[in-house]
């Protein structure tokens, strides 16, 4: 009996002692193995960060990039419009509408007709003297009467498509270039265009470029705008004093008189006069 005992008790703890050590190895195993696939987690996730950081930031860059192209090329149409003048490009723009198929061209096409018959009839009628040919003027001036009054009448008619014309074209004109100048540099007054080199700049100079709310070091969008209307206006003095230039070397020289010519002159009239 006692050796049964003594053998059941060797045998649990045999068994005890199989289970702690296949307990042991398995834990010791899961702990060796368990940093690895750990690590190139951390590593996998890592990457995809620098992945999704740089194409973040790289889509940030081609959107700065076209911002500013559309800041550029917005100061350079407002640039362009008070240079030439918005009444004249209303009425560029009014008379290429016209010769298209628009409800108001029947309308300006017969008003052009009847002026350039009243002018016609204008001229003749000047040309022609009242008094040696007093029926052909009376009846010039009967034609040119007429002409005269339907002149009006078309103008009075077309006065109100183009009035509507001219203000569609202001709210168009508002809405293309004002608007824009006042609402992108408040809406992307936080975002950096592009960034300063580090160290270039001093940090008042950083602080001034990067106002009124863009990160210090960058160079922000009200400062992006202000340059591109210095450009522009650089730029259209360049030209402007080019075309000048070019159309002043084109016109004749007009001599410069001398006092001695002139002198001459006067002696040559005095002597034709005492002559006659």
């Amino acid at each position: 009996m006692t050796y049964v005992v003594c053998l059941s008790v060797q045998l649990a703890k045999v068994k005890l002692q199989s289970h702690l050590f296949h307990h042991f190895t398995t834990s010791h195993k899961q702990s060796r193995a368990s940093p690895l696939p750990q690590f190139e987690r951390k590593r996998q996730a890592g990457n995809q960060h620098h992945l999704v950081h740089f194409s973040q930031s790289y889509f940030d860059a081609a959107n700065m990039a076209h911002l500013m192209l559309i800041v550029f090329l917005v100061e350079a149409t407002v640039s362009f419009i008070n240079a030439v003048g918005a009444a004249k490009i209303n009425d560029l723009l009014w008379t290429l509408i016209n010769f298209l198929p628009v409800p108001t061209s029947k309308a300006a096409a017969e008003q052009r007709k009847v002026q350039a018959d009243y002018l016609a009839v204008r001229r003749e009628m000047n040309a022609t003297s009242s008094q040696d040919e007093f029926a052909k003027w009376a009846k010039l001036r009967r034609k040119h009467d007429k002409l005269l009054e339907q002149l009006e009448a078309s103008k009075k008619g077309l006065e109100s498509a183009r009035s509507r014309f001219d203000s569609t074209l202001t709210a168009l004109r508002f809405l293309l270039t004002r608007a824009p100048q006042y609402i992108i540099p408040f809406w992307y007054a936080t975002e950096p265009m592009f960034w300063l080199p580090h160290g270039w700049f001093p940090y008042y100079a950083e602080w001034i470029i990067s106002f009124p709310r863009a990160p210090l070091g960058s160079v922000s969008i009200a400062s992006w705008q202000l340059a591109c209307a210095g450009i522009v206006t650089l730029l259209s003095d360049i030209l402007t004093f080019i075309f000048k230039l070019v159309l002043g070397s084109k016109q004749p020289e007009t001599p410069i008189k001398t006092p001695t010519e002139e002198k001459s002159k006067e002696t040559s009239t005095t002597d034709e006069k005492k002559t006659s």
